[in-house]
């Protein structure tokens, strides 16, 4: 039995700042150093198992990993599981369900895959950037 978003589901924000920061191969303790002198691994370990963040740390956190708070707010894996299973079954597409769609699946995932290239291509740009900014600090020394 699968389980669909309901009004009620919510997004476990802590989570996505873990999914994210891990993508982007950043440790906790430097994500702590980017949020300030009072944060430490051991509040970013405990601020990634709260569901809901405040929004002034959602926004300071979404500027030190370099992502859209919307993607913080909104990312759900479930959900984007759902779409997957319930689009396909094994090998072919599953147009007989019960539940009414106003979107082809196919289109829906294929919006959902451009999207996530698009993130990661921003992801890799804002890596690339970082590396060049440490590699020139390296040189100065």
């Amino acid at each position: 039995m699968t389980h669909t978003s309901t009004p009620d589901h919510k997004v476990h924000q802590g989570r996505n700042v873990k999914r994210f920061r891990e993508m982007l191969g950043i440790k906790q303790d430097a994500l702590a150093a980017d949020l300030g002198d009072d944060w430490n691994q051991q509040k970013i370990s405990l601020l990634e198992q709260k569901e809901t963040i405040d929004a002034t740390l959602l926004a300071k956190i979404s500027i030190a990993l370099k992502i859209p708070v919307e993607a913080i707010q909104n990312f759900d894996e479930e959900q984007a599981v759902n779409i997957i299973a319930n689009t396909f079954d094994n090998g072919s597409i599953g147009y007989n369900r019960a539940e009414v769609q106003n979107f082809h699946p196919i289109d829906k995932l294929i919006q959902l895959h451009e999207e996530k290239i698009a993130l990661y291509e921003r992801m890799l740009k804002e890596k690339d950037e970082m590396m060049a900014r440490l590699e020139k600090l390296i040189d100065k020394k």
